[in-house]
């Protein structure tokens, strides 16, 4: 199994030496597994883990930007609300997060339409527009299967995306996410939606600090004042408050709790125990309407799991590719040795 393995997945060995086990004649060789990944690919990381930021179109003609980095299988991340590609990118809300994605792998990401590094002015914010935006850039960018990871309303534009194209997404890993958007949820929470929407219009982007600790201590209550800094200067610089508005609508409107079943690939399903923004419940929700979708709930009060938080440590997303990955090759194995 080493000698099928050893090059190929994004972790490393330890050859622990001839040993002999019950059952077994003759001595074996076992090899320890190490999480962490070899040098080879830890040298991507740092300075010489540079992106390349490019342009498509979407089916209107609305411009898209794209950052691509990394070497490998490719990982795309769907555009989810307040992205930015070169401010995320030096970020300390998203960069650890988004280099651990990059380790191994090609992670291939976006901006929304009205949001980020993408044309700002569009006639249309909608969720169809989000998942054909995303169809357009998959192509243009020459991927014809890949994993698809979604986080916060971006898992409901890729389960929409998996249920559409299914030959094309051998990974679906959705994280924070929810089927049903909160304005549909109750009137409590459709009440406190239309609310955030009015401040919004008049404070968005603004130096109030009430508006400020109000919006980023839903995100990231337990934030530093580094992380809530960054946070705010994100709003200036990811959209107008206009569009943030209908922007914020559209998510708040978003139901897929339909396509759940229909969704075929193998799926993770992460959230945060304490998240403000997406009740644990709406995790569990997504993941007992896919079939087959692995559900794991970590320790945490954060929308985005920071660095300094326990459930950073975790690997679940590595773990989860790789896996698959070792079950394909045994498979393989076994069928060229007429096993199955």
């Amino acid at each position: 199994m080493h000698d099928e393995v050893e090059g190929k997945l994004n972790c490393g060995f330890e050859d622990r030496g001839s040993r002999s086990v019950k059952n077994i004649a003759r001595p074996v060789r076992p090899y320890l597994v190490q999480r962490e990944e070899p040098a080879a690919a830890r040298s991507i990381r740092g300075a010489a883990l540079q992106q390349e930021i490019e342009y498509s179109r979407g089916p209107d003609g609305v411009r898209l930007g794209w950052a691509k980095v990394g070497t490998g299988p490719p990982i795309v991340k769907a555009a989810n609300w307040l992205n930015h590609l070169e401010y995320d990118w030096e970020s300390p809300v998203w960069r650890a997060f988004l280099e651990r994605l990059a380790r191994g792998n090609t992670l291939i990401r976006y901006d929304a339409r009205g949001n980020g590094l993408s044309d700002w002015d569009v006639p249309d914010v909608s969720f169809n527009a989000w998942v054909s935006d995303l169809k357009a850039l998959v192509d243009d960018a020459g991927l014809d299967r890949f994993a698809l990871l979604g986080v916060s309303q971006g898992c409901a534009v890729s389960i929409a995306f998996a249920e559409r194209y299914p030959e094309r997404v051998s990974h679906l890993i959705l994280y924070g996410g929810f089927a049903l958007g909160a304005r549909k949820r109750s009137p409590e929470s459709r009440a406190k939606r239309d609310a955030m929407a009015t401040l919004m219009r008049f404070g968005w982007g603004a130096d109030e600090p009430v508006f400020r600790q109000m919006f980023t201590s839903q995100f990231m209550p337990d934030a530093t004042k580094e992380q809530a800094d960054v946070w705010n200067e994100l709003q200036r610089r990811t959209t107008s408050p206009e569009c943030a508005v209908r922007y914020f609508e559209t998510v708040g409107d978003l139901d897929v709790r339909d396509l759940l079943p229909r969704v075929q690939a193998r799926t993770l399903v992460m959230h945060v125990r304490g998240d403000l923004i997406a009740p644990l419940e709406s995790g569990r929700e997504v993941a007992a309407g896919i079939r087959d979708a692995r559900f794991v709930a970590m320790e945490g009060r954060s929308h985005l799991v920071q660095e300094s938080e326990p459930a950073f440590e975790r690997e679940e997303i590595r773990l989860f590719l790789s896996s698959d990955a070792l079950n394909l090759l045994c498979f393989e194995r076994a069928r060229r040795c007429g096993r199955i």
